[in-house]
Order: C-alpha cells, then structure tokens, then sequence
C-alpha cells in the first residue's frame, strides 16, 4: 500500500504510515480506490479477498513520530476497522469471502532486528492495538524480525480473544533479519502460542524459495505469502531513492514456484514495491 500511494500517487506519508488518510475525506477516497482495485481481481478471479487496515505504523512508537497520541492511535485504529467493514458490506456481494483484518507492524523497523523485545515486553506494546482493532475477523502482524514480538503479539491476541495470523520477513538468505531460520522462528512460536497460520511478507519469492530448501512439515504452517517486487536486499531497499516495480509477468512466475512447496497457501499478494499489476498477474488475471 505505502509504496504504491507513494509512488504511484504522489502521497505525502510521513514515516511511511498510512493510517492519517483515514483522518480526511481525501485520504479515505484514495484508500478506498486503493483497495478497490484488489476487489476488481478478487472478483476476475473467483477468489476471495483479504481487507487489510492500513495500520502497520499505527502503534505507539510510530504513531507518536506522525503525533498521534494514545486516545488518536485507539480511535484511530478503530475507524480503520469499521472503514473496512462497510467497504465489505457493500462488496460482498460480488466477492465470495471477505476478511477483514487488522494490520499490526512491528514496534521498530521491519527491514532490521536491532530492537529485541522479550515475549512479555512484545504483548504489553501491542495489546491496546489488538484492543482496539475490535471487531476485525483477526490481527495480522507484518514484517517481523525475531520470535519474541511475534509470541507476544499472539499471546496478547488471545488474551483480548481475537484470531491472529504471524508473518515473518527474511533476508536474501531465507533466513530472518535477526539471522534465525524461518523453520526456527515458526516452531518458536507454536510452542509457545499458535497463530490460526503463518505467512511470509517484504522478501522477492527467489529469497523466500531459499528458506524451503529441504523444508520439513513445518511449511505446512503457512497460509499466506505477500512477496516484494525487488530481488534487492532489505539494506539496498532502504538507500533506494526510485521504486524497484521488477516485472508482473516474472514475480508472478516466480511466486508460482513457490506454490508446489507450501500445500496450505491460500493468501497471495503482493507487499513493497507493487500493486494491482502485480496481483492481478499473481491470480492470472488480465490486466485493465
């Protein structure tokens, strides 16, 4: 989303947050384009679509960079859901299923795992966001480094009694920033606290491919993948002054080379650097 609008639309998004657009007439007219555009595949496709708030930034560290305080953050997050909830009412005719889900980030950047939260520190942060993206169908949280924050957000998750699916995002290598393995990172957390599945998100499919190499049943856990548009490295993305868009045509060949390894994959789409191109030629979808 942050890309494309960025990009794309020549948005103003300071600290890559998109969450303030809810807050204008304007910015929710362009979010609802936005999403608009992944209903028109959903429907092409015969599929079902995953509405996702745009509220990865929308917890206390970055929301207070964009001077959003504790009370906004949780109105905030709030509207987000209940923006998403009339936009599936009025799709769903057309659309065979509709999730709405609430989309946490991680507390500090989601390319670096300089920050090491413990599993308890990880569920104190980000409970009152999980509290207040009351009334989503679950809590999705994106672009995780190492497991501790992802087993306190699902821990936290159940204690507010919502689902919630992890999604971790690895390195050229396959493996997490923090250098763990994927396979490592996803058994940490079902020990502790299963999620409803896991997914992968931010990484182009030929570095997610490198983490299933001799895989074990544990890729049977994962339910979605979001994949990057860019073969570049997290390090290259962050000094990229132009958007790396890569190829439609080829990210969607390449992500269905990843289909045959992960049994359970259900949610496809795409994350930094693309846009409905990309998901459109994801679900063999002609391009309008």
């Amino acid at each position: 989303m942050e890309t494309d609008l960025i990009f794309h639309h020549d948005v103003d998004l300071p600290e890559f947050a998109a969450f303030p657009l809810l807050d204008t007439g304007i910015g929710r007219h362009l979010l609802t384009d936005y999403y608009d555009g992944y209903r028109a595949i959903a429907c092409a496709a015969g599929a079902g679509l995953m509405l996702e708030s745009p509220t990865w930034r929308a917890n206390p560290e970055w929301g207070a960079r964009v001077g959003y305080d504790g009370t906004a953050l949780e109105r905030v997050n709030r509207d987000a859901v209940s923006f998403l909830r009339e936009l599936a009412q009025d799709w769903s005719p057309a659309v065979s299923t509709i999730l709405v889900s609430g989309m946490i980030g991680p507390r500090a950047d989601g390319y670096k795992a300089e920050m090491r939260m413990s599993a308890e520190q990880s569920a104190d942060y980000h409970r009152p966001q999980i509290e207040a993206l009351d009334g989503a169908d679950l809590v999705t949280a994106y672009t995780l480094t190492h497991a501790g924050e992802a087993i306190g957000i699902a821990s936290a998750a159940r204690e507010v009694g919502v689902a919630v699916a992890i999604s971790f995002t690895v390195e050229t290598d396959g493996r997490l920033p923090d250098g763990s393995s994927l396979a490592n990172a996803i058994d940490a957390v079902d020990r502790h606290c299963p999620p409803e599945w896991f997914l992968v998100n931010c990484a182009h499919p030929e570095h997610l491919a490198s983490a299933f190499v001799d895989a074990g049943s544990w890729v049977n856990r994962i339910g979605g993948i979001r994949v990057n548009a860019s073969t570049r490295s997290h390090a290259e993305l962050d000094e990229a002054t132009e958007l790396d868009d890569g190829d439609p045509a080829q990210l969607a060949a390449a992500t269905n080379r990843l289909r045959p390894l992960l049994p359970n994959l259900s949610i496809v789409g795409g994350c930094c650097g693309t846009d409905a191109r990309h998901v459109a030629a994801q679900w063999a979808v002609p391009n309008r």
